[in-house]
């Protein structure tokens, strides 16, 4: 079984930031593999399965910087591990529309990413980061990242979107070694190739 989760702010107010990303892709997962998310608590959770694969998907579980308590306790529900977590989560690092697959790593500042770190003892677990770009200078990032996303930014973000849903079936069923060598290069450069 796996447990994916988007990482996320709850709340209307936060739906449609750059922070919330996650949650997004958490959606068109659950649209496409016709996975029913209802909102319990402040998550949005919902379960089924991908071919022979059993799955729990959630998305925007607490605050983003408190993610990490609510996240242990989704672990020990199901009686799984951080070998069983795949987190998905906006990445300044990255420019807008580019995915890459980790195993592990720090937090790179990103306070979602060190609460669950903190809460689970371990790095030990598979993200999926989304890039949303930096901040022009002079601008905070944490402003930046609860801001929405533009139009222009949208339309880069939506092929993406289905890209991340390509990844974490690529995950599942065929690993994370395969899935890091088909999805974390340039978009230009598999089209180059093909």
């Amino acid at each position: 079984m796996h447990l994916i989760v988007g990482l996320g702010n709850p709340g209307a107010a936060y739906s449609q930031t750059r922070h919330n990303v996650g949650m997004w892709v958490i959606e068109r997962a659950a649209a496409r593999w016709s996975i029913r998310l209802a909102k319990r608590g402040m998550a949005h959770r919902g379960s089924g399965r991908l071919g022979s694969e059993f799955l729990e998907l959630a998305g925007s579980l607490d605050s983003m910087n408190i993610t990490g308590p609510p996240l242990k306790g989704l672990l020990r529900e199901f009686m799984l591990t951080a070998d069983d977590l795949i987190l998905i989560h906006d990445d300044l690092d990255l420019e807008p529309g580019r995915l890459r697959i980790k195993q592990a790593g720090g937090h790179g500042g990103h306070n979602g990413i060190k609460s669950v770190v903190e809460a689970l003892g371990t790095p030990e677990f598979v993200r999926l980061k989304i890039g949303i770009g930096r901040p022009a200078p002079r601008q905070d990032s944490a402003d930046y990242v609860l801001q929405a996303f533009t139009r222009e930014e949208i339309e880069v973000l939506n092929p993406c979107l289905d890209r991340a849903v390509d990844a974490l079936e690529c995950v599942i069923h065929r690993g994370v070694a395969v899935a890091m060598n088909q999805f974390n290069v340039r978009e230009r450069e598999t089209t180059e190739e093909e």
